[in-house]
């Protein structure tokens, strides 16, 4: 009889579910994860020894790169577009202001075209963004 209760209590526990389970879960957030790449320019900022720092948390962000291209909250945009892009951009609750990041090598007509689509599109306030010396 004791032989037979030893038997018994010596129960070893079955992990095979349990791995199962955890290389599911593993495979589920690997599938419905989302690896987002941010879209970068590299923006050589031009320098000024005057100005201060602006404290605005709702903005909208517009960056001109050398070649002109347009980049409003990290998305492509064609000047033509710019103006109904800030539109569709400033319906968002608060969101008034446009700072605008070109590189100092960019083409004085475009950001001038870009200051002209946000001053039509309702911006209140326009910052063009420089580093310090």
């Amino acid at each position: 009889m004791d032989s037979e209760r030893r038997r018994r209590t010596g129960a070893i526990l079955n992990l095979t579910p349990l791995i199962d389970i955890v290389f599911l879960l593993l495979v589920f957030f690997m599938l419905t994860s989302h690896f987002i790449e941010d879209q970068a320019i590299d923006i050589n900022l031009p320098q000024a020894r005057s100005g201060s720092e602006a404290h605005m948390d709702e903005f909208v962000e517009v960056i001109v790169d050398p070649q002109g291209e347009l980049l409003v909250n990290g998305r492509s945009v064609q000047l033509e577009r710019l103006e109904e892009t800030l539109k569709g951009a400033f319906h968002a609750p608060g969101v008034r202001f446009v700072r605008l990041r070109g590189d100092h090598e960019a083409r004085l007509g475009v950001v001038i075209s870009v200051i002209d689509a946000a001053r039509s599109a309702g911006a209140e306030s326009l910052d063009i963004l420089t580093r310090q010396p």
